[in-house]
């Protein structure tokens, strides 16, 4: 296996001050050692000879428990373990843009079929990065300012922050030129300040102050944009069965949402899905810097075939990656693709450690779990003074499309925003298969005023109509399956009409299209606005006496193909053929 990397800690000789503790037993994932003095949870530990990554999840008596993120095969009882005196951390640094990294955050890039870890930890080492200071020497800085700044980590600057709890005088600051990961590049208040830095995974980064946001997170996916929307820092639920077309959703989601930085977390899924991710990032154009959009993605890779209990820690470690990108003042999205993988490792480690465990096998504190990696989703105010977010979107996939299921019945409770993915729709071939009654959006109403502010004071009011036209299309539905389309009242017929073009001519949304793969705001809403005045037409066609079934021949092709015929932000090319579509309307006669 080798030394561990820095993302865990460096291998280093016992000292007296670093007690060596022996391993009792092994069972999995699962090492009990003896307890020496010192030993605290969530401490550190290196198992081994080869120096396995652990943590401290549990101390009694003399018996301290360790869960191990890597392949425990060859450890036997009696073999050494060194508790390293300080928590599971990662290192933050320029290197994570455009990176491909474990649940540990150690690089994959380069390692072939078995990680290496010290190989790759010196691979990190030799590069040098251009740092450019934007303080001066005996300047006074507090916790969180912007000590200088490296511009060639990819399209999004990365600053190199004063740490929290420093500040002070600046003694020492760095010239322009290339410097190490690991160089010291200030020194304030007597505190050395070095490129990377080391941060524990599940405590989150402070802040000045948490915010309620009002400005929406731009997906580019109409059916979200429009009736689910979700604020910038909040948090958001996908559920959906096998085939409902998941995975499609978050990759879209990370191809075109308007965040500075994509941190994505392929949690337990399978390795051909998580290639596929990693190649069309690196081949797409990046729309807002023209580059790749790797460029700006963190990848965080543990997949089906990896160490099971990685995937607990990769969340927490994605959830650092982003609120160090925060604190720069930046927006960021975690995509967590799924977590209900990452509890079943939770389930797959209590099932040996012989606690009682709650339904369905897991364990008894899988809510407050689940509430602990959503909370660190915020909308801030920096330590140093600027507005940076996090928003975090869970897949939850649950087995055999049960919703009623532990992770999706918990996870509901604690989410701002519920995209559920429906399986008759994607049989349907509708997609995205957001089933737009099963799901729903908290943000609306601080959404809504964030619409009003921006000039768009008829955003509610469109999506209020949006949203009555498909529950009144929904409740005839099981009518027309009764007694047939015929035996509906015509202006009912009418509304039936009005559902399918909804459906078809504004919610459907094709990822393969060029340009339909994205959909901006204005586009969106002229889209809608298009369809709710021609079916307020036809209801009005019908209250005057054309019989619906005229009505209903009417080709509404060029409708229904704007989203196709038009450029991803041409609201007017929609309106333009909103208005022909009406002309022709207003030919028909009684």
């Amino acid at each position: 296996m080798g030394a561990v990397t820095e993302a865990t800690g460096t291998r280093r000789r016992p000292t007296a001050r670093q007690p060596v503790s022996r391993i009792l037993r092994i069972t999995g994932p699962l090492v009990e050692m003896e307890y020496t003095s010192g030993i605290a949870m969530y401490d550190l530990v290196l198992i081994g000879l080869a120096g396995l990554p652990g943590e401290v999840v549990a101390i009694s008596g003399d018996v301290v428990t360790v869960q191990a993120y890597e392949y425990t095969g060859g450890l036997a009882p009696g073999q050494t373990a060194l508790p390293q005196g300080r928590p599971l951390s990662v290192r933050l640094g320029p290197e994570l843009l455009g990176g491909i990294f474990d649940g540990l955050l150690r690089p994959l890039s380069g390692a072939g079929d078995w990680l290496l870890p010290g190989a790759q930890r010196a691979a990190a080492e030799e590069h040098t990065w251009s740092f450019s200071p934007l303080v001066t020497r005996g300047e006074k800085v507090a916790e969180g300012q912007a000590l200088g700044e490296i511009r060639d980590a990819g399209p999004v600057p990365v600053k190199v922050l004063v740490p929290p709890g420093g500040g002070g005088t600046v003694e020492e600051i760095a010239g322009t030129g290339g410097q190490p990961r690991d160089a010291a590049v200030a020194v304030v208040g007597g505190t050395v300040v070095t490129v990377g830095s080391l941060w524990p995974v599940r405590q989150p980064r402070p802040v000045r102050e948490r915010l309620d946001s009002h400005e929406a997170l731009d997906t580019g996916q109409r059916v979200i944009d429009l009736l689910f929307p979700v604020a910038r820092g909040s948090t958001v639920a996908v559920p959906g069965g096998f085939g409902t077309g998941k995975t499609v959703l978050l990759q879209q989601i990370a191809k075109w949402c308007d965040a500075d930085v994509i941190v994505y977390v392929g949690c337990g899924e399978r390795g051909n899905e998580m290639a596929d991710v990693i190649t069309e990032l690196s081949e797409l154009q990046d729309p807002r810097t023209g580059g790749r959009l790797a460029g700006r993605t963190v990848t965080i890779a543990n997949t089906s075939n990896m160490p099971m209990m990685a995937r607990e820690a990769s969340v927490y470690t994605g959830a650092t990656v982003a609120e160090y990108f925060r604190d720069m003042g930046l927006d960021v999205v975690v995509i967590a693709d799924s977590t209900s993988r990452w509890a079943e490792a939770l389930r797959e480690f209590t099932s040996r450690t012989g606690a009682l465990p709650a339904e369905e096998g897991y364990p008894a504190g899988l809510a407050s779990a689940i509430a602990a990696f959503y909370e660190r989703a915020a909308a801030v105010t920096t330590l140093g003074g600027d507005r940076g977010s996090v928003t975090v979107i869970g897949a939850v996939s649950p087995p055999g499309g049960d919703m009623t299921e532990p992770v999706t019945a918990h996870t509901e409770r604690f989410v701002r925003c519920l995209w559920t993915l429906d399986r008759d729709l994607a049989y349907a071939r509708h997609y995205p298969a957001v089933a737009w009654a099963g799901s729903f959006s908290r943000d609306v109403p601080v959404l809504a005023t964030g619409h009003r502010a921006a000039g768009d004071p008829a955003w509610a009011r469109r999506r209020d109509q949006v949203g009555a036209v498909l529950a009144e299309a929904d409740r005839l539905a099981d009518l027309v399956d009764l007694i047939g389309i015929a035996a509906l009242p015509a202006r009912e017929r009418i509304s039936v009409l009005a559902g399918r073009l909804v459906r078809e001519g504004v919610l459907q949304q094709s990822a393969l299209s060029e340009r339909d793969a994205y959909c901006g705001p204005e586009k969106t809403a002229a889209l809608a606005d298009a369809v709710l005045a021609v079916a307020d037409r036809c209801h009005e066609l019908v209250d005057s006496g054309v019989p619906a079934a005229s009505v209903e021949q009417i080709d509404f092709g060029p409708l229904l193909r704007a989203r196709e015929d038009t450029g991803p932000q041409d609201a007017a090319g929609v309106a333009a053929r909103r208005e022909a579509m009406l002309a022709r309307l207003g030919d028909v006669q009684p």
